[in-house]
């Protein structure tokens, strides 16, 4: 099996970072990709709970067309992608 290939077993506990602005966006297993009908990778869809009190507030949700996808790393996923340009829904 090549090198370059990349199991999501491994790739669930990567961090996303988005290097625009440096927010954090957890672990990718926390998180959802979604995939179109021909297999193509579309979208993340990001649990952006900013708040301590998680229990108490609603999550918001970021999605982030997958082009914004710059590098898999060893234990990152590196994103850049301005905030005016992501859709944010609840």
């Amino acid at each position: 099996m090549s090198e370059s290939v990349k199991f999501y077993s491994e790739m669930e506990r990567y961090e996303i970072i988005n290097v625009n602005d440096g927010d954090r966006f957890n672990c990718l297993g926390n998180n959802d990709i979604i995939i179109d009908e021909d297999g193509n990778l579309k979208l993340l869809v990001l649990n952006d709970n900013k708040s301590k009190f998680g229990l108490f507030s609603k999550s918001e949700f970021v999605e982030v067309p997958w082009e914004y996808v710059k590098k898999i790393g060893s234990k990152t996923i590196i994103i850049d992608a301005e905030e005016k340009m992501l859709k944010r829904s609840r």
